[in-house]
């Protein structure tokens, strides 16, 4: 379940394809989030997989240090390709 009481709302069909793809060929992504706190985030990833829990849907990835990073889609502001490959 989410951790806050915000209600997840689903994203764009067009979008959910862009992370497919992007994990697909495995191109780093420069994400800017917000978390339940609602502090803005901004790093770049390489997505790994999606993953759908309690009817939200999260972006699985790792960040340049290669810690796993789980990101509630809905939460996502933007997220762009980069060259800048994490370790």
């Amino acid at each position: 379940m989410s951790d806050d009481n915000e209600t997840y709302t689903p994203i764009n069909c067009d979008l959910h394809s862009q992370y497919e793809l992007a994990i697909m060929h495995h191109t780093p992504l420069q994400v800017a989030w917000r978390d339940a706190t609602g502090m803005q985030h901004v790093c770049t990833l390489l997505p790994l997989d999606l993953q759908t829990a309690h009817g939200e849907e999260f972006l699985l990835g790792q960040d340049h240090s290669g810690q796993s990073v789980r990101l509630r889609l809905d939460r996502i502001s933007s997220a762009r390709p980069t060259t800048m490959v994490p370790k």
